[in-house]
């Protein structure tokens, strides 16, 4: 019996010794072959492909082992399929295999609603324009008493109203007020004319015209076909020297 008990106990220091080595060996096992699988010391770092043509910038981010997912925007400045951004950033220290994002520019711009700028300042509708993509074309000047107020917005000759679709990167042309300050004009002879003709030709003066039956038992049945039969005031005086006006000033017109 003695010997039983001794022969048990060589035994389970025998095979505790046992599980301690394949313990160690285990453990000795998983720290060597630690940096194969974290690439220990095979971080690289991301370089800088903003602004590089997309197929460029890819080639270059695959050859460096690395995934490379692409999203687009657009961005009237940049050319088309130039990478606008990327993330992880410039100078990122990351391991082979990364997933790099790109941000290319779009080749066609999307269509964006036109903002509504009538009323407002130049820099209040340079504003709304930048933030809906849009850029400042050409801008001109009309009389009107809203001095430095857009009074019109243009894209190639057709006036855009509020909501219209355009592609982003449109130059919008302005017309701004410059007020009416003492500008003076001789006064246009419309005598003769329709009052449709009349007003088409004071608008270029931006006078403002009121229409006054010539006779109050006359009736009109269309005010636009009626025909100017005098004015106040006349295109020349009594002299026959030229009358003067000034700029948004009111002419009478007397129609039949």
């Amino acid at each position: 019996m003695p010997l039983v008990k001794e022969n048990l106990r060589k035994s389970f220091w025998f095979h505790l010794a046992v599980v301690l080595a394949l313990c160690g060996i285990f453990y000795g096992l998983f720290f060597a072959s630690l940096h194969w699988f974290t690439r220990h010391g095979e971080e690289v770092r991301i370089p800088d492909v903003t602004g590089k043509d997309m197929r460029v910038a890819i080639d270059q981010l695959t050859q460096m082992q690395f995934d490379v997912y692409i999203d687009s925007t657009y961005e009237p400045e940049a050319k088309p399929y130039s990478v606008l951004k990327q993330v992880p950033d410039t100078g990122s220290v990351v391991k082979h295999g990364r997933t790099v994002f790109l941000t290319v520019n779009m080749v066609t711009p999307p269509k964006v609603a036109m903002p509504s700028l009538i009323g407002l300042s130049y820099r209040s509708a340079e504003m709304l324009l930048r933030i809906s993509k849009l850029k400042i074309g050409d801008t001109s000047y009309r009389p009107d008493i809203a001095a430095g107020a857009i009074l019109e917005m243009q894209s190639h000759g057709t006036v855009l109203r509020a909501g219209h679709m355009i592609p982003q990167g449109s130059k919008i042309d302005l017309v701004i007020g410059n007020g009416l300050g003492n500008t003076e004009w001789e006064v246009p002879d419309v005598t003769g004319s329709t009052v449709d003709e009349a007003m088409t030709y004071l608008n270029q003066y931006n006078l403002q015209p009121i229409f006054i039956p010539k006779n109050d038992a006359t009736q009109i049945a269309d005010t636009f076909a009626a025909m100017i039969v005098d004015q106040n005031p006349r295109a020349r005086d009594a002299a026959g020297n030229p009358v003067r006006i000034k700029m948004g000033d009111v002419i009478q017109l007397y129609i039949e």
